[in-house]
């Protein structure tokens, strides 16, 4: 299985800033309230993991994975950390 992540948000600019930021050029998806990515390596979210939370302030976007099938991981401040790390754990590639 794939490793998935979604990101929401209630305002069609802020996916494409967030993302635009991250992948360091403009990706040109605005007016779209949700994305979608899938990873053969999950060990490869903890990037966007760990950039998303130092800029949870700035955009309104909400973050959730998915490791196993059907169960859907919503990123928090609070949780991030722990994420993170069970997914070195878990996939020690």
């Amino acid at each position: 299985m794939l490793a998935t992540i979604n990101l929401y948000s209630e305002n069609s600019k802020e996916l494409n800033d967030f993302l635009s930021k991250f992948y360091n050029t403009d990706l040109g998806i605005e007016n779209q309230l949700s994305w979608e990515k899938q990873y053969a390596n999950p060990v490869e979210l903890a990037e966007i993991i760990g950039v998303f939370v130092d800029n949870i302030d700035d955009y309104k976007v909400n973050m959730w994975i998915s490791l196993d099938k059907d169960v859907f991981i919503k990123i928090t401040e609070q949780n991030a950390d722990k994420i993170i790390r069970y997914l070195y754990e878990r996939f020690p590639w």
